[in-house]
Parts: structure tokens; C-alpha cells; sequence
């Protein structure tokens, strides 16, 4: 789809009072939202295969002063989320996972995936130690600086 019927798209929307669109040129899609993008990223990329989408939780449009933030962690090295996406624990259902609460893991071992924009990404150990905490579930998405992991 060319990007400048895209960015006209965009136009439109900002000038009606139109949440939200979606257009199908054969087999190529693009859905442009108002909505945050935490409540509507399970609809930009498909999940993938075997992993059925979460179901919405909360409110919709919150704001980030309604969104619950972790508590400090006391110990330990938070590992964060490098961007924006859908985290995995593993590299296909069924399949055993990259990293386990107890497991010991090297700078450079690949931890977890996260997708974006339908693009597996590993994202790999930034410290050497023990994870003694994974902050979310598979299958979940992620905010980019979203703690994922706790290295002691």
C-alpha cells in the first residue's frame, strides 16, 4: 500500500470524528485508530500460530495515570522491554521456553521474543545471573521500558 494513501488516511481521521478505519487492498491491510496503543495492538500483528490472543482486560482508552505501575523491585536487575510488541516466552507453542525463574543465563542468551510489526525479535540477556522473576505472561503485550525479567 502506498505510503501516501496512508498518511492521507491519517488526515482524514485527525479531521472527522471517526475513531477508527480499516482498508483491504487484496491481500494488504491498514487499520489506523485513535485508540491507545496498548488496547489495540492484538490487532495490528497476528498472534502467533497456536497462541490465542488475551482477552481484554480494564477499561478502555486508560490513561497512564490509570495504568498500575510494578512496584520497585529491592534486588536484582530489571530486564526491560527494548521496544514496543507482544512478548513470548518461547519460540513456538508447545516448545520449551528461552528462560525459567531459577534458570541461570549469560550476557547475550536470548531470554524471550518479542513481535512487532510481524517480526520475531530476540531479545537477549543485557547481565549474567539467575532470573528470579518474569513480570509477564506470554502472549501479553509489552510497553517499550516494561520490566520483563529479574536478574539477581
Amino acid at each position: 500500500m502506498d505510503i501516501r494513501k496512508i498518511k492521507k488516511l491519517i488526515e482524514l481521521l485527525q479531521e472527522s470524528g471517526v475513531a477508527e478505519i480499516e482498508i483491504r487492498e487484496g491481500e494488504e491491510s491498514v487499520r489506523i485508530s485513535r485508540h491507545h496503543l496498548k488496547d489495540t495492538l492484538m490487532s495490528y500483528a497476528p498472534p502467533a500460530p497456536g497462541y490465542a490472543p488475551p482477552a481484554p482486560s480494564g477499561p478502555p482508552f486508560q490513561s497512564a495515570a490509570d495504568t498500575p505501575t510494578p512496584a520497585p523491585v529491592e534486588r536484582g536487575h530489571l530486564l526491560k522491554a527494548p521496544m514496543v510488541g507482544t512478548f513470548y516466552r518461547a519460540p513456538s507453542p508447545g516448545a520449551k521456553p528461552f528462560a525459567e525463574i531459577g534458570q541461570r543465563v549469560e550476557v547475550g542468551d536470548t531470554v524471550c521474543i518479542i513481535e512487532a510489526m510481524k517480526m520475531f525479535n530476540q531479545i537477549e540477556a543485557d547481565k549474567a545471573g539467575t532470573i528470579i522473576d518474569i513480570m509477564v505472561e506470554s502472549g501479553q503485550p509489552v510497553e517499550y521500558d516494561q520490566p520483563l525479567f529479574v536478574i539477581e
